[in-house]
């Protein structure tokens, strides 16, 4: 697969919508905010346009606009299929501006209105490399209905270019529902657990993931924050232990990162973080690291 474009600017998009936690702990509304504040204390070491990446020991050139914030999605808390049109309008507009989206959730069903942005902005096939404790392939049930936390690559499979030949789960393990291992089977959707990643290391599971989706046009990179272990991530929507260390997480995203035309991060939730904002500093170094390594700008 080419890597995309190169150099590329971005647009930040948070998006405070928690209406889609049917089940877990609410809060992510609170998300996008306590990001921004973590955020701000890394940008400010941008000097002249240029960072210093001490992991590469090299200082990037990004210029003075390379993460614009555009602010907050239009929710409307009492529709989340208002919100989520929103959320999809967004993610589409900055494709169309040659930009490239990075969303702040807000609940995993932002998962699926962003899928469907870069589905309705770009051409070609899309493909969906979705890092997870969970599955989210939940069709239908009484107490979540269609759309929801627990759907999310359930639906964006069902949009026209988007096929399982193209997609990815990465980190999911434990348990899950029997009707999603039968859509998984049945589609070919394949996974790599997180005991399988941490065996294979950051270098080769991405090597897998980039050879796996090597057919799709275009990619939308879904991280939701419990695919991180508590230990590292304890402000998330529910607790999966077993997860992937930080270290991992921020070495894979700077890996996929020159592949990934759009990011989400989704299920930071502030209520269950650590005091000092501990989850909410690890997602703006996530954020930041697909920015700074996903610009494909000089290096010196």
């Amino acid at each position: 697969m080419p890597r995309r474009h190169q150099p590329r600017t971005f647009d930040l998009w948070g998006v405070p919508f928690d209406g889609g936690s049917t089940l877990g702990w609410p809060g992510s509304r609170y998300a996008p905010a306590r990001v921004r504040e973590a955020l701000g204390w890394i940008t400010q070491r941008i000097e002249n346009g240029a960072i210093y990446s001490l992991d590469s020991d090299s200082v990037h050139e990004v210029g003075d606009d390379l993460l614009r914030d555009r602010g907050d999605v239009d929710v409307v808390g009492h529709d989340i299929h208002a919100t989520l049109d929103a959320c999809s309008t967004a993610v589409a507009d900055s494709l169309r501006e040659g930009r490239s989206p990075i969303v702040i959730g807000g609940d995993d069903s932002v998962l699926f209105p962003c899928a469907r942005g870069v589905h309705e902005a770009l051409p070609g096939r899309v493909g969906v490399i979705h890092f997870d404790a969970h599955l989210d392939l939940m069709d239908h049930n009484r107490h979540q209905g269609r759309v929801s936390q627990s759907s999310g690559m359930r639906r964006s499979l069902e949009l026209d270019r988007i096929n399982a030949d193209d997609c990815i789960q990465v980190a999911v393990r434990h348990f899950n529902f029997p009707s999603s291992a039968i859509f998984k089977r049945t589609s070919g959707l394949p996974h790599i657990t997180a005991r399988e990643f941490q065996a294979l290391g950051p270098v080769s599971a991405v090597e897998q993931i980039l050879d796996r989706v090597s057919g799709a046009d275009h990619l939308f990179l879904s991280f939701d924050i419990d695919a991180i272990d508590p230990a590292f991530a304890p402000g998330a929507g529910a607790h999966e232990p077993g997860g992937l260390t930080s270290g991992e997480a921020l070495e894979a995203v700077r890996l996929l990162a020159p592949h990934c035309d759009a990011f989400a991060v989704t299920e930071v939730n502030p209520l269950t973080d650590h005091p000092t904002s501990t989850t909410a500093t690890l997602t703006a170094y996530l954020l930041f690291h697909f920015a700074v390594f996903g610009a494909g700008g000089a290096r010196r």
